[in-house]
Order: C-alpha cells, then structure tokens, then sequence
C-alpha cells in the first residue's frame, strides 16, 4: 500500500478516496453539488486533486458526516470558507475542533446565541427531573 504521509503535488481520485475514506461515487457526486469543488482534470481526462482540494473533501465530510449538515446547509457554509484557513485535519484534537466550529459559527452570532440558550434551557429541565 502506498505511503499517503508523503505530500505529492496532484492526488488520483482512487488515492484521494483512501485518503478522506470515501468511495469515488461520493467524491464524484460531491464535485456535482458543491461549486468549491472542482479538481483538474489531466490530458488524459482524469481528475487530478490538489492538497488544497484534499482539505476542501475533508471539511466538507466533517459538515455533513460529524456536524450533521444537509447538503444545503454545508453549500451555505462553504460560502464564508476560505482555502487555507483550515487546518490539517490529520492531527486534529478536541481543542482545535472546538476553535474550527467557533470560527464556523462566528458569522452566525444570533444562531450561536439561541443555540446556547436552548443548552441552557435543556440543562435546566434536565436538573429538573433529576431532582
């Protein structure tokens, strides 16, 4: 098995499916619904991806699989992304994820605040039937 720890300059769609774990239907279906992504294509027709695209998949996973977004929902998301930003989602700990969701939501500080109000109000009925 090849070694994916190497950084190459292009990436085939079979490598970049063992990479992100996704099955190159997904990845296909993804590059037809999100406008962000858009991996060359060689001569021979064949789609080259780029780190930068690698990244792109992988946030674009953790929206719809960890975050439980709806497609829609993500496209409204990736609006405010910005290549780069993200970090390498490879060493990833509890810490950084929660600063990558702030920087998700910052934009939407009404939603946050409701957000955190429905917490308190559920933590609240919690310690109530508890008691």
């Amino acid at each position: 098995m090849k070694d994916f720890s190497i950084k190459k300059l292009y990436y085939s769609i079979s490598e970049v499916s063992k990479i992100t774990n996704l099955e190159q239907y997904v990845l296909r279906y993804w590059e037809s619904e999100f406008d962000e992504l858009k991996p060359a294509k060689n001569r021979a027709g064949n789609r080259i991806y780029t780190n930068k695209d690698i990244q792109l998949i992988l946030f674009i996973k953790k929206l719809l699989r960890d975050e439980r977004y709806t497609i829609e929902g993500a496209k409204q998301v990736l609006k405010t992304y910005t290549p780069g930003q993200e970090h390498d989602f490879a060493g990833e700990d509890e810490e950084s994820d929660t600063a990558q969701t702030a920087l998700v939501f910052e934009p939407e500080g009404k939603l946050r605040e409701d957000l955190l109000k429905i917490r308190q109000f559920l933590e609240d009925l919690r310690e109530r039937v508890r008691g």
